[in-house]
């Protein structure tokens, strides 16, 4: 059996295959409700093979959203719709999986295809840094009000798993709020949240024990890193590695390995799997499961990262925009037997 196609357990949870679907914001929402186009967008996913589809970007409370359209789970309102959604995803043998998120400073802006959508609303960070000029200026978050959103996330993650969700993912990448407390150049704080490298880290880690804390032990705990800032200056691959052995400590299951997004001039050195080399790292050096993203978009490419040992999963977002049943192809290109829905099966004779 290839690598791509061996299952992977992540506590009682275990993916058919070692094809992750990436999160990726849809913008389709309003008051952050999923709707149809998330059941078949995600549920599509799931009929084309997928062992795992996570829901894009959830914000956990109102102003963490980029956007007016961005998914939310602040409410115990939101959890019956994204129950349908997980049960057709599990009812397709794949794992129903979410990233919570708050957007910080890079909240409130309009949907990228319609500027008359934006809804002005005040926004959040470590510190009053605006991450470029067409940002709001944040404001800086008491000791008071990042208590209040760890909170939130552990409300969030209550709900999710009441919603089936079996991986639960902290967005602690791109810029959003999270990753501005890690980097030196969002966070300029003096008290316990900024400053040292263990202070910067004090947010995440507070917020993934916490999530922990709020869901049951045999559920997989995973968090998204931007690895690197692409800025001298910035967040370092060497502090994600040190990040990431206290993660693991805390029972975080999984570093999903991105980066950038967190300084608008950061010159990043974008190609094929431009981004695997992060994984590589965390995974051999602080000894946790990762998982590759980044221009990954072939079946070799994709089962070569495996079998060097750079990465335990392998997420795509652009690929399954382009072809929601890259799996179901990949496995005939790698010369397994591709295992369709039965409706889709004669397809694939």
């Amino acid at each position: 059996m290839t690598h791509l196609f061996t299952p992977l357990k992540l506590r009682a949870t275990t993916l058919k295959n070692r094809i992750g679907v990436s999160p990726m914001c849809m913008y389709s929402c309003r008051e952050g409700f999923a709707t149809d186009w998330h059941l078949v967008h995600l549920g599509s996913r799931a009929v084309g093979g997928a062992g795992l589809v996570m829901a894009e970007a959830t914000a956990v409370e109102p102003r963490g959203r980029i956007s007016p359209g961005d998914l939310g789970i602040w409410s115990d309102d939101h959890i019956d719709p994204l129950s349908r959604i997980t049960r057709f995803i599990e009812e397709h043998g794949s794992v129903p999986s979410i990233q919570l998120a708050h957007a910080g400073r890079k909240a409130s802006m309009p949907v990228s295809w319609d500027a008359d959508s934006h809804e002005d609303w005040p926004t959040v960070g470590p510190s009053a840094i605006a991450y470029s000029d067409q940002y709001q200026v944040p404001t800086e978050l008491s000791v008071g009000e990042i208590h209040g959103i760890i909170q939130n996330f552990a409300d969030a993650t209550r709900r999710s798993v009441e919603a089936g969700f079996r991986v639960i993912e902290l967005h602690a990448a791109h810029g959003y709020l999270a990753h501005s407390f890690l980097s030196p150049i969002s966070n300029q704080r003096n008290d316990d949240y900024g400053g040292s490298f263990h202070n910067r880290s004090r947010f995440t880690l507070e917020t993934a024990r916490a999530m922990r804390l709020a869901m049951p032990d045999d559920l997989a705990l995973a968090v998204r890193l931007s690895c690197s800032d692409w800025i001298e200056g910035g967040w370092t691959i060497e502090e994600s590695v040190e990040l990431s052995k206290e993660l693991k400590i805390l029972g975080v299951d999984l570093i999903d390995c991105s980066s950038g997004g967190g300084v608008a001039k950061a010159k990043v050195l974008v190609g094929p799997g431009y981004q695997v080399p992060f994984a590589d790292a965390i995974r051999k050096n602080a000894h946790v499961a990762t998982a590759a993203v980044g221009l990954i978009t072939n079946a070799h490419q994709a089962e070569e990262i495996l079998e060097r040992g750079q990465a335990d999963l392998i997420f795509m977002a652009r690929e399954f925009l382009r072809d929601p049943y890259w799996p179901l192809h990949a496995a005939i290109e790698l010369g397994e037997t591709p295992m369709p829905p039965i409706q889709y099966g004669r397809g694939f004779m």
